[in-house]
């Protein structure tokens, strides 16, 4: 079976980002979970940081690396020698932005599949995003998270100014 490669910025790693990887997990061989630079996105946690979290949630699963890039998706996927994107799908509205996606890297490199996946039913509300909105508010945010995220989310918003 091929290698995969689960993009994203993972600012931060959420459970519903978990229960893709972990069912990523039991259809390919090899997994590279790949955190992406972002820069554009303005993430709260740096990518150390963020390749930090990701690697210590997926450290038991023996197939399963985490590694950070910046560039082409498609060119890190190459340089991997990955075969398919998986790419998750919450609701409608992430379709289409990730059709377009998956048909330029097509383009790009068409030796590339793309494959979506969609997280149980009770991550599809789930965003990195609102996780650290409720974070930032002082919200609880333990069921969305795996512990040393809500931790290390706990440590950015006390070191933050009000």
């Amino acid at each position: 079976m091929p290698t995969a490669i689960y993009p994203g910025s993972f600012d931060p790693l959420t459970n519903g980002h978990l229960d893709v990887i972990e069912r990523a997990a039991k259809l390919f061989d090899r997994v590279i979970v790949a955190v992406a630079k972002s820069e554009s996105k303005q993430p709260l946690f740096t990518l150390e940081e963020r390749l930090k979290m990701v690697e210590r949630a997926v450290r038991g699963l023996r197939n399963v690396e985490a590694d950070a890039f910046e560039g082409l998706l498609v060119e890190y996927a190459a340089r991997r020698r990955a075969q398919v994107v998986v790419r998750g799908l919450r609701a409608v509205s992430d379709f289409e932005f990730e059709f377009q996606l998956a048909l330029m890297n097509r383009k790009l490199n068409h030796q590339v599949e793309t494959i979506f996946m969609m997280p149980k039913d009770a991550y599809t509300f789930l965003s990195s995003r609102i996780v650290k909105e409720i974070a930032r508010l002082g919200g609880n945010v333990s069921a969305f998270v795996p512990r040393h995220v809500e931790a290390a989310l706990r440590r950015k918003f006390a070191s933050q100014p009000a």
